[in-house]
Order: structure tokens, then sequence, then C-alpha cells
């Protein structure tokens, strides 16, 4: 089963890597930076499979660079906030 599968397991598995990247001593740019690294590669490599990442990747489509940087930033924000 892969994170992708669910869209909880994926926020799951972000909040995980967000939770690694901070004890690293990342601060809150580089995060968001790789956030949207991460977000580009899945939007132009995967396929949604659920409503859930269809939603995240017609926003993204849509977005422009400004944008879907936000969203990332917003992810990041989603994920930090459900460990608070």
């Amino acid at each position: 089963m892969s994170v992708l599968d669910n869209f909880q397991d994926w926020k799951d598995f972000l909040s995980a890597r967000v939770n690694q990247a901070e004890r690293l001593g990342m601060d809150e740019e580089t995060v968001s930076e790789l956030a949207y690294q991460i977000g580009d590669y899945l939007a132009k490599q995967f396929d949604p499979r659920n409503d859930s990442e269809r939603l995240l990747k017609d926003l993204w489509d849509v977005a422009d660079e400004n944008e879907q940087r936000t969203v990332a930033s917003l992810m990041v924000r989603l994920v930090n906030d459900g460990n608070r």
C-alpha cells in the first residue's frame, strides 16, 4: 500500500517528513520549498486516485507558481497544526 492510496496516509507521511526536517534544523521556508517541489513532482507524475487528490491536482494545475507555493505552505501548516 502506497501513502498515495489514502489522503490521511499522505497527510501522516507528510507530517512525519516535516517533523523530521524540523528536527534536522530546517527552517519553515526550506520545508515549504521542499513541499512545493514534492507537490510539483506529484502533480506532474501521478494521476489522482481519489476525490481529495483530484481537488489538489486541479487547484495546482490552475494556480500560478506563487499560488502553488502557497498551497504547499498550507499543506505543511495543515499537517503541523494536526500535531498540536
